[in-house]
């Protein structure tokens, strides 16, 4: 059984690895959806394969308009917690803030 703890602490310390917060729409000024991953590229592929369902998926939210690191998910996840209790004015003026023309940035991040 001692062996087994340090392979655990490896794979929990492997997970406490960064993670990214982004922000999904279907349009200028349309629904926003606040996600956090900890493979940014993988996840929002899969936003816009239509692969997760639920939420992105019945509203069309595929544009990638936002997103920023965090050297831990922890943090992470704690900021999206946050961010999801932020009046709607609030994270268009944070979109706004890097993304003024609500381009697509997945071919930003998909190279």
């Amino acid at each position: 059984m001692a062996g087994l703890v340090p392979a655990i602490h490896v794979l929990q310390n492997s997970r406490m690895a960064g993670g990214w917060i982004y922000i999904l729409t279907n349009r200028p000024n349309g629904i926003l959806y606040v996600g956090v991953t900890s493979d940014l590229v993988r996840r929002i592929y899969e936003h816009r394969a239509g692969f997760v369902a639920g939420f992105t998926k019945r509203y069309g939210l595929k544009w990638l308009v936002y997103f920023e690191r965090l050297d831990d998910i922890r943090n992470a996840i704690q900021r999206v917690h946050n961010i999801k209790h932020w009046p709607h004015a609030w994270n268009l003026r944070k979109i706004l803030a890097v993304n003024s023309d609500w381009d697509d940035l997945y071919e930003t991040i998909a190279r």
